[in-house]
């Protein structure tokens, strides 16, 4: 099955963002950040240095898989951004999706903590990194994912994506 919706994992700071928006301009793809599917009381306990519960989360998940399956409905691909930090939560997103791909934006903790010390974010503060390394199960073989290290540059990443896509990244006729 081709792939038709993309999921940018990865810990906080390891580039979701970034790689997300050059991969959907490079597939002409459509693009969903996965903050704005956040509720105001999980930014507000993000905000406040508290990490997110898995009841926190399951609302979350369940607008991201609305999002994704509104797009499949539509005969769209997209690419969203999800940190996606544990198997269930993958699960969640790709159950009965066979056309959802992972790829995860791996890379060790001193570098990621290097990136958010530089860097502002609306209210994912410094102190939950190591919370998301905690959370953070990688994926699995049987997941297929595409697995790519950080310690390169952004567009790097997304030609080692376009690579491991092969034909499911080519534009539909």
């Amino acid at each position: 099955m081709a792939t038709t919706v993309i999921v940018v994992m990865g810990v906080s700071g390891s580039g979701k963002t970034t790689v997300a928006g050059l991969l959907a301009a490079r597939l002409g793809w459509r693009l969903a950040e996965a903050d704005a599917f956040h509720s105001p009381a999980n930014v507000a306990k993000m905000r406040n240095g508290i990490p997110l519960t898995d009841a926190d989360r399951e609302p979350w998940l369940a607008a991201i898989a609305g999002w994704i399956d509104g797009l499949r409905a539509a005969g769209a691909r997209g690419v969203v951004t999800c940190s996606a930090l544990k198997r269930r939560y993958r699960e969640r997103l790709a159950r009965g999706r066979g056309d959802v791909r992972f790829v995860y934006l791996r890379g060790g903790y001193a570098l990621v903590a290097d990136r958010i010390a530089a860097r502002t974010h609306e209210y994912m503060p410094p102190s939950l990194l190591r919370s998301q390394f905690e959370t953070l199960e990688e994926p699995g073989t049987e997941e297929n994912p595409i697995v790519v290290a950080i310690d390169q540059p952004p567009e790097a990443i997304v030609e080692a994506v376009v690579a491991a896509l092969g034909p499911d990244a080519a534009p539909r006729g």
